[in-house]
């Protein structure tokens, strides 16, 4: 009986403490900050799919970062890199990430100015920011994401509900 007792203890307290090491949730609407000028450049919602992360432009800025440029109800601008040439506003770029214990990786990003496909793993930093990096094997960059409140969206825009979101991976050319 003690040979038994002792193992499942140890089970016990390793299914226990497994939520202790989940990354920090990065679900919910992120500002993306462009590196030169340091404003807002678009709105990320960042939902669950299937137990994996994705991620959606919602809405796109003009160059003075507050004024709406495009969203997902007005689609003028298109990723004319990514095959088919979709609009931007509705593009999955953040895809298959998956809980590795201090982020989520093993995914991937689409730059959709670019059209190419990076590695990719996410997670907040003590700030409360979501780190964004895509990656060809160990090298990479790192963007730093703003949180976006709800009530940060224009009047009149109807926020969707990301729980209803089935992602849509584009094709790269």
């Amino acid at each position: 009986m003690k040979k038994i007792i002792l193992p499942l203890t140890i089970l016990a307290l390793i299914f226990a403490a497994a939520p202790l090491f989940a990354a920090d949730s990065v679900l919910g609407y992120w500002k993306t900050i462009d590196d030169e000028t340091g404003k807002a450049k678009s709105v990320i919602a960042i939902y669950e799919y299937q137990g994996k992360i994705f991620g959606r432009i919602l809405m796109t800025f003009e160059d003075d970062g507050t004024t709406v440029k495009d969203s997902i109800y007005v689609k003028r601008d298109k990723a004319n890199k990514v095959k088919g040439t979709p609009p931007y506003c509705g593009l999955d770029i953040i895809y298959n990430l998956v809980d590795t214990g201090s982020k989520f990786s093993k995914g991937n990003i689409l730059d959709p100015l670019t059209g190419k496909v990076y590695a990719s793993d996410v997670w907040k930093d003590k700030n409360g920011n979501l780190i964004v990096k895509g990656k060809i094997g160990p090298i990479g960059k790192s963007q730093v994401w703003k949180p976006f409140s709800v009530s940060e969206f224009p009047p009149g825009f109807t926020v969707p509900d990301s729980k209803t979101f089935v992602p849509v991976i584009a094709a790269t050319k």
